[in-house]
C-alpha cells in the first residue's frame, strides 16, 4: 500500500468535499464567475510567493497541447460548469454526482493509457456506485435547489471534464512537477475568468462570510487540494486514484451537516459505509504472480 500518496488523496478529497459548502456561501453575495476568478487569483498569489520554486519549469517541445487541455478541461470548463450546477442543485446533491468520475477516468485510462481494470477494481466501483445510489434517492434537498435535474446535469458535464484533466495530468506528471502544474492551473483560471469577472460586474469586495469562503476556496482548496492530489497522482495509478473521489459526497454531506443544519438518516449513513468499502475493495492489489 502506498499510504502517502493514499493519505494525500483522502485530505483532497475532503478538501473538495467542503468546498461544496463554500461555493453555496460565497454565492450568497458574489456571482458564480466573481467567485471563481477571485478564488484562482487568490491561488496565483500564493504561488507567486512560491517563485523560486516555479522557475524551474522546463516546457518540453509539443507539451502545449496537453497543458492546454488540461487548463481548458479544468479549471477553465470545469468551474464554469460547477458554478451553474450549485446555482440549481443542493451541495450534498453536488458533492454526490463526483462519484461517477472514476469510471469515467477508468474508461479513458483504459482506452488512451492502456491502463488494465481487474475485477476486484470494477468489484469496488459496483459496490461505491451501490452507495451512491442509495444517497441520490434519499438526499434531502436544500432551499436553494431550485432545478436539482439541471444541476446534476451540469455538474456531471463537469465530471466529464474532471476526467479529462486526470487522463492529461497523468501523461503531463511524468514530465512536469506538481507544483508547477497546479500553478498553471491556478494562472490559467485566472486570465480565464478575469473577463468574465469584469463582464459580470466586481460588487464592493468586503471581508465577510463570502469573502472568507472565497479566500478558503483559492487557498485551502484550488492551492492544498490540487497540489495534494497532482503530488499523489504522480505516484499511484490513475484509475486507483480517481477512485478516492468516491469520498468526496461522504465529506459533502458531513460538512452540509455541520455548517448547513443538514441531516444524515440511517439509510444515509449506511449509503456512506458502502462508497467507503468501495474505495477500500477498488485499492486492492492482485498479488503479482497471478
Amino acid at each position: 500500500m502506498q499510504l502517502l500518496p493514499q493519505l494525500a488523496l483522502v485530505v483532497a478529497t475532503m478538501l473538495w468535499g467542503s468546498s461544496f459548502i463554500a461555493l453555496k456561501v460565497a454565492f450568497t453575495e458574489y456571482s458564480p464567475v466573481v467567485v471563481i476568478f477571485l478564488r484562482m487569483l487568490a491561488a496565483s498569489a500564493c504561488f507567486l510567493l512560491m517563485w523560486r520554486k516555479l522557475s524551474h519549469f522546463q516546457y518540453q517541445a509539443g507539451d502545449w497541447k496537453l497543458l492546454a487541455l488540461m487548463s481548458l478541461a479544468e479549471p477553465c470548463l470545469y468551474f464554469v460548469l460547477e458554478g451553474m450546477a450549485l446555482q440549481y442543485t443542493s451541495a450534498s446533491q453536488a458533492g454526490m454526482i463526483t462519484s461517477l468520475l472514476p469510471p469515467m477516468v477508468a474508461v479513458l485510462a483504459f482506452v488512451v493509457l492502456g491502463e488494465r481494470l481487474n475485477r476486484i477494481a470494477v468489484s469496488g466501483f459496483a459496490v461505491a456506485f451501490i452507495g451512491v445510489a442509495v444517497l441520490s434517492t434519499f438526499a434531502e434537498q436544500s432551499e436553494h435547489a431550485s432545478n436539482p435535474l439541471l444541476g446534476n446535469a451540469l455538474e456531471l458535464a463537469a465530471m466529464a471534464c474532471a476526467a479529462v484533466y486526470c487522463l492529461c495530468l497523468k501523461k503531463l506528471s511524468q514530465r512536469y512537477s506538481p507544483i508547477s502544474l497546479t500553478a498553471l492551473q491556478a494562472f490559467a483560471g485566472s486570465v480565464f475568468f478575469l473577463p468574465l469577472a469584469l463582464y459580470s460586474g466586481l460588487p464592493p469586495l468586503e471581508l465577510g462570510t463570502a469573502m472568507w469562503a472565497t479566500l478558503y476556496l483559492g487557498v485551502g482548496v484550488t492551492l492544498g487540494a490540487y497540489l495534494l492530489y497532482n503530488t499523489a497522482i504522480a505516484h499511484i495509478e490513475l484509475n486507483r486514484a480517481a477512485a478516492f473521489t468516491n469520498l468526496i459526497p461522504i465529506f459533502t454531506l458531513v460538512f452540509a451537516y455541520l455548517v448547513l443544519g443538514e441531516t444524515l438518516s440511517l439509510l444515509q449513513l449506511g449509503a456512506c459505509g458502502l462508497i467507503f468499502a468501495g474505495v477500500l475493495i477498488s485499492q486492492h492489489r492482485r498479488p503479482s504472480t497471478e
